[in-house]
């Protein structure tokens, strides 16, 4: 796993990005509609800046990017909506995924009649590397591919909801239709493009034998999370399963990552 912190050149690069797109196209709030969100905007215009390499059709599919590298698709979020392009593009190109995640979130609440913002809170939840694992495991298949990379990219952000009651609630608790979220800023990329990647997910603390229980303490994750990474690392050849405890497979890791089956 190769984690990239961002230079100065790359923040200029990613302010050039965000000031094509923040603001533009939106309504006059300033604020996303239903049209193309803004993550979404400003990381096709980080890797890409060149609009006639955006939205590309090739071989029955429009590609959010096309260029000397290959194709990057930039995925929010579903990636099972990717299978179909994969089951596509691999055959003839290079493709990158690049998966932004909120490891920073402010939320931001906006009333339906004015526009204004009501309200601002910090999210308690951070996402991390290993919450991609939900995501990847949708597209399991094509992990193997050597033609694919996936960049996750981890980003603060700022997601705006508007303001509403809540019908589940008889205290009269807000809640909101998501709106759009505006990019802050990215703090980390992390590529994972060869099978000895993998070997980063797996926490250093681990020695001989473990369970997922133990992966989840030693990776300050939830137990579901650490199943779910498990899952992948084993799919991946990252680990190996070794016996059980309990009822919870034992793993170690497998000394001869590198050779995909």
């Amino acid at each position: 796993m190769k984690t990239e912190l961002i230079s100065y050149i790359e923040h200029e690069r990613f302010t050039d990005a965000k000031k094509a797109i923040v603001g533009k196209n939106h309504n006059d709030k300033g604020i996303g509609t239903l049209s193309e969100k803004t993550v979404h905007g400003v990381l096709k215009n980080f890797f890409e800046p060149d609009p006639d390499c955006q939205e590309v059709a090739l071989h029955g599919y429009f590609a959010d990017i096309y260029n000397k590298e290959g194709i990057i698709e930039i995925q929010t979020r579903s990636f099972d909506r990717l299978r179909e392009k994969l089951s596509v593009f691999l055959n003839y190109y290079p493709v990158t995924i690049v998966y932004p995640m909120p490891c920073n979130k402010w939320v931001s609440w906006v009333d339906r009649q004015t526009g204004e913002v009501c309200a601002r809170r910090k999210s308690p939840r951070h996402y991390t590397m290993y919450d991609a694992f939900f995501e990847m495991y949708k597209i399991k298949d094509y992990l193997k591919n050597t033609g694919l990379k996936i960049n996750l990219v981890l980003m603060d952000m700022e997601e705006y909801k508007l303001m509403g009651t809540s019908k589940s609630s008889g205290r009269g608790r807000r809640s909101g239709e998501k709106m759009d979220r505006i990019p802050i800023g990215i703090r980390e990329i992390i590529t994972v493009e060869q099978p000895e990647d993998y070997m980063q997910f797996v926490p250093y603390e681990l020695e001989g034998a473990f369970t997922s229980e133990e992966f989840a303490k030693a990776g300050r994750i939830s137990v579901s999370t650490a199943r779910m990474a498990l899952n992948i690392l084993y799919h991946m050849g990252t680990v190996k399963r070794v016996g059980k405890k309990g009822r919870s497979y034992l793993y170690e890791v497998n000394e001869h990552v590198g050779t995909l089956e």
